[in-house]
């Protein structure tokens, strides 16, 4: 059993990465309170479901503008500084929206306001901090510090939204983002007992600006490996993300309602914590590329089932729930969001191992705007599918559309088959 259960070589060998997974397991818990209570707020205030939606467009743009160049000022300064400063404005970001929410100001504009430069700042601290990573472990161990930095995030996804809708229940949303503040201390903490992590020595000329942009854009350009990373992420999340799915599932399929696409969502979390917890085994898979086509794979498969499982039930608004089909499609989004935790902790050691150190902040930018952007034109497509085809049939067709892409990709560029974690390529 032991060898199954997550390893936790990581946080053995190195004090700073296991200051930064505790400081930062508990931010991220933290974090997801505060996000839960922003939605409610903005909803309490104007009661439009459309307010709540276009506080996500407030925080995906600039994350998707700044990623680039947030890794580009993770290449050519100080990590840990750039790591530090991009952390203090998130505190101080974090703790302006406990203040209005203390102060009773009730401005929504101002809360997209605070929700903007919060992901602005995230777009420059996430290539910061995982950057930094390979600086304070052997490459060997990638797999085991990405399995347990994701443990960490999922179950923060699990348990903070229904923390925060508690806390804002039981206390208001004053308290919730109070509570998200003193968490993010730990972060900071952690960041600051960071040791200096300045550009290697042996690191090429730095380049600023847009320049420097450019320059990663272009070395991914002709890294086949890293590339395809990238690809076979974008062919899971633009075409088989299942998220805006879940209220229809609950509300027209399966019955319950709100309760039930709630049920959907914590289904999907509690795939990745399995995965996670029970990622021993991977610190000994050397083919990083297979593995990450086979869990997409797998991803592609677990959704299709889902879109069969609503098929099969059909559009009949249930008045109760219908416990048979609710837990079929619980199985099938528990493998998929396995399958994506196994995914992504292979797709970042490719990222780590293989990319060169004066590049990574760059790469881990473009990886942050993948991320962001992928699943949000996944909500995008797969809900436009769903008003042609209906939900079940949209889910069907996503989940075997990324199967024939994903292996289209893999077929195309068999070098990342081959790839070989104890001799790393781009």
């Amino acid at each position: 059993m032991p060898r199954l259960l997550a390893d936790l070589t990581p946080l053995r060998v190195s004090p700073e990465f296991r200051r930064l997974f505790w400081g930062l397991g508990i931010s991220n818990l933290g974090s997801q309170l505060t996000v839960v209570a922003v939605g409610l707020q903005i909803y309490g205030l104007t009661g439009s479901t459309l307010a709540v939606g276009t506080l996500g467009i407030f925080a995906l743009v600039p994350l998707v503008a700044l990623g680039l160049y947030g890794g580009a000022l993770v290449d050519r300064h100080d990590r840990r500084k750039v790591a530090l400063l991009s952390s203090v404005v998130l505190w101080a970001v974090t703790i302006a929206i406990a203040l209005q929410a203390w102060l009773h100001v009730e401005s929504v504009n101002l809360l997209y306001g605070l929700v903007a430069v919060q992901s602005a700042a995230t777009a420059i601290n996430s290539p910061a901090r995982t950057a930094i990573v390979p600086r304070l472990l052997p490459l060997r161990l990638m797999p085991a510090a990405n399995a347990l930095d994701s443990l960490t995030f999922n179950i923060a996804l699990t348990c903070g939204p229904l923390a925060g809708a508690g806390l804002v229940a039981a206390g208001g949303y004053a308290w919730a983002y109070t509570i998200d503040a003193l968490a993010f201390a730990a972060a900071l903490w952690a960041t600051w007992r960071l040791p200096q992590l300045p550009p290697l020595d042996d690191a090429p000329r730095r380049e600023s600006g847009l320049r420097s942009v450019l320059d990663g854009l272009r070395y991914l350009g002709t890294r086949p490996n890293l590339r395809t990373s990238f690809v076979a992420d974008l062919c899971a999340m633009v075409l088989a993300f299942p998220r805006v799915l879940w209220p229809a599932a609950g509300l027209v399929f399966l019955g319950g309602g709100a309760a039930t696409t709630g049920i959907l969502s914590a289904a999907f979390a509690v795939g990745g914590i399995l995965a996670t917890l029970f990622s021993g085994p991977f610190g000994h898979v050397h083919r990083h590329g297979r593995a990450v086509v086979w869990a997409v794979t797998g991803w592609a498969l677990s959704v299709a089932l889902f879109g069969a499982v609503l098929v099969g039930v059909g559009r009949g608004r249930p008045s109760g729930v219908l416990v048979g089909g609710l837990v079929l499609a619980c199985l099938a989004l528990v493998l998929a969001g396995g399958t994506d935790a196994v995914s992504q902790i292979f797709r970042s050691s490719i990222l780590q191992s293989a990319a060169p150190d004066h590049l990574r902040g760059r790469l881990q930018g473009v990886f942050v705007v993948v991320v962001a952007g992928g699943p949000r034109l996944g909500d995008l497509w797969v809900g436009a599918q769903a008003s042609w085809f209906g939900e079940g049939w949209a889910a069907v067709a996503g989940g075997l559309a990324c199967l024939v892409a994903l292996w289209i990709v893999a077929w195309r560029t068999p070098r990342f088959w081959r790839y070989d974690a104890r001799s790393p390529e781009a």
